[in-house]
């Protein structure tokens, strides 16, 4: 089995890893922080919006069940990428919708799926592609959120059942059983 890794960024990660898990083809989802200037970032660094890092998440995925192309038309679908440092109530540079291409091909397909993806939104999208940077995975507590904990935090109940929700009336073929 062929494995790949795509970085990226989209809000918060507990809501986009939250996505990423039920998808057949993806093997983990780890959440972390990537593109910012401080070694090591923790959680309260990072959300202080002063160390240059997103929340991201890092998704391994077999492309022959599964293609990067496939998990950004997800990304876009399950997301706004057309606010500049926001999701919802959630603002600052850590919240920015990015994606982080981890080679020359990943980045010519990052580029075609904002242009696929570019009809489904009234405003431009603002997506950033970044250079591969540092990848931190953000603390144990972050770690599979929706799946341990989610469904008590009101934040989470607001936000991940309608990205589930998106993703589930348009993707309902690459769930897992």
């Amino acid at each position: 089995m062929a494995q790949e890794i795509a970085t990226l960024a989209g809000g918060c990660f507990w809501c986009t890893e939250a996505v990423y898990t039920r998808l057949k083809g993806v093997s983990s989802v780890t959440s972390g922080y990537i593109g910012g200037s401080v070694a090591d970032p923790t959680y309260e660094q990072v959300c202080s919006g002063r160390t240059g890092h997103a929340e991201a998440i890092r998704i391994v995925f077999d492309p022959d069940v599964i293609s990067f192309g496939d998990l950004l038309d997800i990304h876009f679908a399950t997301h706004d990428p057309t606010t500049l440092n926001r999701q919802g109530n959630d603002v600052g540079t850590q919240y920015r919708s990015a994606i982080f291409p981890h080679d020359a091909t990943q980045h010519a397909e990052a580029e075609a799926a904002i242009a696929r993806a570019q009809p489904d939104h009234r405003d431009p999208i603002v997506t950033t592609i970044e250079p591969l940077s540092t990848w931190y995975p953000a603390e144990d507590y972050h770690q599979q959120y929706w799946d341990r904990v989610g469904t008590k935090n009101p934040y989470c109940m607001a936000v991940i059942p309608p990205k589930l929700a998106k993703l589930n009336k348009k993707f309902a073929e690459r769930l897992e059983a």
